[in-house]
C-alpha cells in the first residue's frame, strides 16, 4: 500500500475533519448530524431530518427510479450509568466494543455545559496478579471507571448527569498525506461518501434517477436509522456505504480465509452476499472496469451487519449493494482508511447511479 498526495481539496478535508471531530455515538449524533445537513445543504436541492435524526439530502427529487444512498452517522461510545460516592463514573457500552481498547484511554463527556475530560481507569496490572489472582489480560467492563477528577458524588453530578454519553478523545490526524486516522471512521467516511457521491451527481447534466442521501442513526445498535429512513422513502434501489476490513495486517493470515484479500489503497470493496442483488452487483464491477476504477470483492454468505441489511427488506424489497471503504483497526480508535479509496469509491457509485433508470419499472427482469 502506498500512500500519495491527498485526493481531496482543502475545504472538503476541513469538513471532513470537522465531522469525525464531533461527538456521535448511537443515540447521540445531532451535533454530527447538523455539520452533515450543512455540507450537504451546499449541492443539494433540498436537506432535512426525521424525528429519528437521520439526514436526507436529495437531488432531482422528481427522477425514477428513487435511489438510495445510505451511510451512518453513528460511532462506538460510552453512556454514564452511576457515579461511585468518590465521585468515579461507571459506565455501558454503545455498541460492540473490543473491552481490551479503553483502559488508560482519555474521554470527552459530552454534558449538557459541554465537553469535558475523563479518562479510563483501571487497577494496575501488578496489583491485578499480586491481589486478586486475575488475569491482567481479562478485562470487564465492571472493572473500569471514569475518573474526571471529582472529589465526590455530588461534586461530580454538578458536572455530568446520568444518561451522558462519551466518545474515546482522539481526533482526526494524516498519515503520509493520503491516508487518514479517525476514531469513527466507522462509518462517518462512509456517510462523507454519500456526499461526495451527490456532489458528482448534482454536477451531471443528464441525471434520470432520483438520489437521496442518508447519513442514517444508530447503525451500531442495530441499522435502526436505516430502517425508518429505507421505509419513508421507498426507494427501488439501495446502496449501503460502510466500511470493510483490511486484511493487509500481521495477523490477519487466518482473516484473510474469511474476508478476503482486502488492501488499503486497492481500491472500493463490493460484497457478493444474499442482502446484494446481482444485478446491481454486476454494475458496479462493469462501471468500474469501464471507468477504470479498483475494486475488491468480498463474499459473505450471511446478511451483512450494515444498513444494506435493513434497506433490503423494506416494504415489498429493495434492490440492494453494499460498497465498503476497507479499514485496518476497525472499533479502535486509531481506524485507518486511504482517501484514495474515498474518492474512488464515490466515483464509483456515482457512475453507478447514472446508468440505472435504463431498467427502471423492470425490477422483475434484473433479480
Amino acid at each position: 500500500m502506498t500512500c500519495h498526495r491527498d485526493p481531496l481539496n482543502g475545504d472538503r478535508l476541513r469538513f471532513l475533519t470537522r465531522y469525525l471531530e464531533a461527538i456521535s455515538p448511537s443515540g447521540y449524533e445531532a451535533s454530527a448530524a447538523a455539520l452533515w445537513r450543512d455540507e450537504a445543504a451546499r449541492f443539494a436541492e433540498h436537506v432535512w431530518s426525521d424525528s429519528m435524526g437521520n439526514s436526507f439530502a436529495v437531488w432531482n427529487e422528481v427522477g425514477r427510479p428513487r435511489v438510495m444512498l445510505a451511510g451512518h452517522t453513528d460511532e462506538l461510545g460510552l453512556l454514564i450509568t452511576h457515579v461511585e460516592d468518590e465521585g468515579f463514573l461507571r459506565f455501558a457500552t454503545i455498541g460492540g466494543w473490543d473491552l481490551h481498547v479503553l483502559p488508560g484511554q482519555r474521554v470527552r463527556i459530552a454534558t449538557a455545559a459541554g465537553p469535558i475530560l475523563g479518562l479510563v481507569g483501571r487497577t494496575p496490572t501488578h496489583l491485578l496478579h499480586r491481589d486478586h489472582g486475575k488475569d491482567a489480560r481479562d478485562v470487564r467492563i465492571e472493572d473500569l471507571w471514569i475518573d474526571i477528577a471529582a472529589t465526590s458524588k455530588a461534586s461530580a453530578l454538578e458536572r455530568v448527569r446520568i444518561g451522558d454519553p462519551a466518545v474515546l478523545d482522539y481526533g482526526p490526524a494524516s498519515m503520509d498525506d493520503a491516508c487518514l486516522v479517525a476514531r469513527g471512521l466507522d462509518n462517518r467516511i462512509g456517510a462523507f461518501v454519500v456526499l461526495e457521491t451527490i456532489r458528482i451527481l448534482a454536477s451531471s447534466p443528464a441525471l434520470e434517477a432520483a438520489v437521496f442521501g442518508v447519513a442514517t442513526v444508530q447503525e451500531e445498535v442495530g441499522t435502526r436509522g436505516a430502517i425508518a429512513g429505507s421505509y419513508a422513502l421507498n426507494p427501488d434501489i439501495g446502496i449501503a456505504v460502510d466500511v470493510g476490513h483490511a486484511t493487509d495486517t500481521p495477523g490477519m493470515r487466518e482473516a484473510k480465509k474469511r474476508h478476503g484479500e482486502i488492501a488499503l489503497g486497492a481500491g472500493p470493496i463490493l460484497t457478493r452476499s444474499p442482502n446484494v442483488t446481482k444485478w446491481l452487483f454486476e454494475l458496479l464491477v462493469s462501471t468500474a472496469e469501464t471507468r477504470g476504477i479498483p475494486y475488491q470483492i468480498r463474499a459473505q454468505s450471511t446478511p451483512s451487519g450494515t444498513d444494506a441489511r435493513a434497506m433490503q427488506v423494506t416494504r415489498a424489497g429493495v434492490i440492494t449493494a453494499l460498497v465498503s471503504i476497507p479499514n485496518r483497526y476497525m472499533h479502535t480508535p486509531c481506524e485507518m482508511v486511504h482517501l484514495e479509496d474515498v474518492r474512488n469509491a464515490a466515483r464509483l457509485i456515482a457512475a453507478t447511479v447514472q446508468q440505472v433508470h435504463r431498467l427502471e419499472g423492470r425490477w422483475d427482469l434484473v433479480r
